[in-house]
């Protein structure tokens, strides 16, 4: 579309508004630069942000202008809002990288295919419009953000935080900014001043008026332009000189609505029937309001007398003078109208084309249940479920259930409404559902499934005490039913006791384990699943050795399910046990299989569009960088969380943020992070992230050099022996107690470790070992040790530990007085940890390297001061050989960003190609390494 397809804005709607006019040329003009920008225009009903919207795309000479408008009634069909505002952009999708392509002609229901990645479909759309930036500055104008469907809200707030050079301007328009846009740049609109509330009014009176009234009605409307010009209208000038005609000050949205449905009352019946054809359908294609009106036996001649009010434009689309006259049209109609014209647009949707649209104007129609259309929309959930709309999907199954006359048939489709909505992450509205599936007709299978699902959610409401309790009851009450989704509950009882820990009921960890263990046997051959039941009740319940076999076994099921290409294969099993998968492999001191896995829940999370699920596997995956030393991938993850805890509504995970603020040495931050951490999970019961933050304690303590407080931090952590914890602790304990003096610490370490290296003797596990040893050992026997553990680590995904050997080693060697030999290990430690960014321990070394009489100096080639976290990965990535829209879709920016960030890049480390990164960054902390 260009500006000349929006009509002029009346000056008078833009009355006192310099200040907002001013904010929206400098953005227009920013856009003009190559720039982008973002902005949310916050105000209440009639303030005027549609008006704004209008001024800037008249303003907009030179661009390409896109509009789309949130309709609440299109509220649940997901990627509805954003197929309005990239529809007239398509014919640039060739120009995309397949896998976006595919996504957002999938999202868009334009090509059949599995469920979209819905931060795919994100970055396809930001790929998209800086594709058609390209060709001249792009302006989107996204009115009434509140009304959006989620999909599209999610993924335009997912773009507008990550348009960086696109010369693109994302500018939404909001009662209140949602969840989804919170955050951005904001331009809050308020009423206009009192001076220039009355000359808006003066403008519009037709006679003179009095003052005391006029007062009046500025102060009631609060300068609110639209109240002041509808207001006014069709009331007589006697209800004016008696006061405003209105019996007291009502809110300024019902007010406007008032003043719009008596002007919608007014006008001849057949003008009324085609305002509420146009109302009800919420996609403004004006063909087909007039075949649905035809229908109903209105004809062309009954749009005049809307138009001539000034309340509707009938033209290339159906558009209503404000979306207050949208809803004045559709309450003013009786119930009967409204099923009426819902059932008229029904019959005239394209059952093939839309049928979803087709499905919810018949539910809509619908004087009562009706098991045919009940099913109609349980199709379409299914539909919407594919594309990845889970809230669409719970919308259609709740209206589904309401249509169902059958009450089994009608509490199992509220059951699965509740479920589409916990995956969706609106976990308080699944939970309202569960309370009208217990209302149904009682039966036993469904009541276990009721409360395995609100044990579900507990957990992921961090209630670990709760979720222990109430999945535990659910995983007995399935045993008679389905032993396979009772063993599949059962491992989800046991991660959740495991999760309470030591605060807990002090037992429950080993009731869960001894639950799992009396639980009948799954079928033959056994799934991975069940192995994995029963390799870590036996953990719990015989210890490590015993378990050894039956964690490996389950480890190798896990790894056989992870190179399997179909990702539905296994979907339960990466979305709700991939946190036990980590800990089998982290329980074998596996780091390879460790990160796949990770990887692999992140992957199946994303396809699904499970973002609960993949808001906790961000941060698996960030953990296992952080150990590999990739500390700037892992701190992208992290955010990348961020944002869907605040696109979801759900809290945030601090956790691993927690832990790379304390690799990083980030005292003042990484202290907070974990006090606070502290704090929170005492309240929920979550003992498991109470010595999580022990162990992150310890890491920033050790960095530091305050080894005391690194050990008594360590220990307790050691003590409460939280299943997948060792690897981390462990070495923070031998160090800190080393330092310290505490012999006897450090030799249960050793014994802990021998036990478990003398049944897992993995490279990870006997390089700590080996570091161990040599802690509690001199001479000759001490160096073979350190070098032997620096040989194991250096072939793994353990880049960190290998780091903090190379200081170990060079401290001792030092003690030792053999300074050259100190200094060269030394070196070595310092340009590794300077390079990942763990700066309290690079610090450690460049104290001992001083020590040796060498003067060591700040890197600054990859310092936080010299690139950011993103042009270090961006430039990590160019010199890896990627292409700039390879970089952008493993970094969800676009590639115009990509190349943005190279230019910054390029001018600070002093090159002009990508051919000179190889040279200027040094080896690679990023890299992956082999197992």
């Amino acid at each position: 579309m260009t500006t000349d397809s929006y009509p002029r804005v009346r000056a008078a709607e833009l009355a006192g508004r310099r200040s907002e006019r001013d904010a929206l040329d400098r953005l227009l003009d920013a856009v003009r630069a190559g720039e982008s920008r973002a902005l949310v225009v916050c105000a209440d009903p009639g303030v005027g942000k549609t008006a704004l919207l209008d001024y800037l795309a008249g303003r907009a000479s030179g661009c390409r202008v896109a509009r789309a408008t949130g309709v609440q009634s299109e509220m649940e069909l997901a990627f509805a809002g954003l197929h309005q505002l990239c529809a007239p952009m398509l014919d640039h999708l060739d120009c995309l990288p397949v896998p976006q392509r595919d996504a957002l002609r999938t999202a868009f229901g334009l090509s059949p295919g599995s469920a979209p990645d819905r931060f795919l479909v994100g970055l396809a759309v930001l790929s998209l419009l800086s594709e058609v930036a390209a060709e001249r500055p792009l302006v989107c104008l996204v009115d009434d953000e509140q009304w959006l469907d989620r999909a599209s809200a999610q993924v335009l707030g997912f773009v507008a935080r990550r348009l960086v050079a696109e010369s693109v301007g994302l500018v939404f328009a909001a009662r209140k900014p949602t969840d989804d846009v919170a955050g951005l740049p904001e331009l809050v609109v308020r009423g206009l001043r009192e001076g220039e509330a009355r000359a808006l009014l003066d403008s519009v009176l037709a006679g003179p008026l009095d003052a005391r009234v006029r007062d009046r009605i500025v102060a009631e409307t609060r300068g609110n332009p639209l109240a002041l010009l509808e207001l006014v209208r069709g009331v007589t000038p006697m209800e004016l000189a008696g006061g405003f005609g209105l019996p007291g000050a009502a809110p300024i949205a019902g007010s406007i609505e008032d003043s719009f449905r008596r002007r919608v009352d007014a006008l001849p019946p057949r003008t009324r029937r085609l305002l509420l054809v146009a109302a009800a359908d919420p996609t403004g294609d004006p063909d087909l309001v007039w075949r649905a009106a035809r229908r109903l036996g209105t004809n062309a001649d009954a749009a005049p007398p809307a138009a001539a009010a000034g309340l509707v434009d009938f033209d290339a689309r159906v558009w209503f003078r404000h979306p207050l006259v949208r809803s004045a049209a559709y309450r003013s109609a009786t119930l009967q109208e409204r099923q009426e014209v819902h059932r008229a647009l029904a019959e005239v949707t394209d059952p093939r084309a839309d049928p979803d649209r087709r499905a919810w104007h018949r539910a809509q129609a619908a004087p009562g249940p009706d098991g045919d259309v009940a099913e109609e929309l349980e199709r379409s959930a299914g539909r919407a479920q594919a594309r990845g709309g889970l809230a669409a999907a719970a919308a259609f199954l709740e209206r589904s259930a309401m249509l169902t006359p059958a009450p089994v048939r009608r509490a199992q489709r509220l059951l699965a409404a509740a479920k589409a909505n916990r995956d969706a992450g609106a976990l308080e509205p699944a939970l309202g559902l569960l309370i009208a599936v217990e209302a149904g007709p009682p039966e036993a299978l469904r009541s276990a499934e009721v409360e395995h699902l609100r044990g579900q959610i507990a957990l992921e409401q961090r209630r670990s005490n709760d979720a222990a309790r109430l999945l535990l009851s659910a995983a007995r009450r399935l045993e008679p039913f389905n032993v396979g989704m009772a063993r599949e509950t059962h491992l989800e009882a046991l991660g959740a006791a495991m999760w309470a820990g030591d605060l807990g009921r002090p037992s429950g960890v080993r009731e869960a384990a001894e639950a799992a263990q009396a639980a009948p046997p799954g079928p033959e051959p056994p799934r991975a699943v069940d192995v994995l039941l029963d390799a870590l009740a036996a953990r719990l319940t015989e210890g490590y050795a015993g378990a050894a076999p039956a964690l490996a076994r389950a480890l190798e099921l896990v790894l056989a399910l992870n190179a399997d290409p179909d990702l539905e294969a296994g979907r339960w099993f990466w979305l709700a046990g991939g946190r036990a998968n980590a800990i089998v492999a982290l329980e074998l001191w596996d780091a390879g299989s460790w990160h796949d896995l990770a990887a692999r829940q992140v992957q199946v999370a994303r396809d699904t569009g499970a973002f609960v699920h993949l808001q906790f596997a961000l941060n698996f995956l960030a953990r296992t960088h952080v150990r590999a030393g990739e500390l700037a991938t892992a701190e992208l993850m992290i955010e990348e969380g961020r944002l869907i805890a605040e696109a979801t509504g759900n809290p945030p995970l601090a956790y691993t943020a927690m832990e790379l603020a304390a690799w990083r040495g980030q005292e003042a931050r990484a202290s907070e992070l974990i006090e606070a951490t502290v704090q929170v999970a005492t309240a929920r019961g979550q003992g498991r992230l109470v010595s999580f933050a022990d162990y992150a304690r310890s890491v920033l303590h050790n960095g530091l050099g305050r080894h005391d407080v690194a050990r008594a931090a360590a220990w307790r952590a050691f003590e409460s022996d939280q299943l997948g914890y060792g690897p981390f602790v462990v070495s923070e304990l031998a160090e800190a107690a080393s330092r310290t003096g505490e012999v006897t610490m450090v030799k249960a370490a050793l014994e802990w470790l021998s036990e478990r290296t003398g049944v897992t003797p993995t490279e990870w596990a006997l390089g700590i070992e080996a570091r161990v040893r040599a802690l509690l050992s001199n001479g000759d026997a001490a160096e073979g040790l350190y070098r032997e553990s620096i040989d194991r680590l250096g072939g793994i995904r353990v880049r960190a530990e290998l780091a903090r050997g190379h200081l170990l080693y060079g401290e001792w060697l030092r003690r030792e007085r053999r300074r050259a030999d100190a200094r060269e290990e030394l070196r070595t430690a310092c340009g590794m940890l300077d390079a990942m960014g763990m700066e309290a321990f690079a610090e450690r070394a460049r104290r001992e390297l001083a020590a040796t009489g060498e003067t060591a100096r700040k890197r600054t080639v990859e310092s936080a001061s010299q690139l950011t976290a993103q042009e270090a990965q961006v430039a990590r990535l160019a010199r890896d050989g990627l292409s700039n829209p390879q970089i952008g879709a493993r970094l969800f920016i676009s590639a115009r960003t990509v190349q943005y960030h190279l230019g910054k890049v390029f001018a600070k480390l002093g090159i002009t190609s990508r051919s000179q990164l190889d040279r200027v960054l040094p080896a690679d902390p990023a890299t992956a390494q082999p197992r």
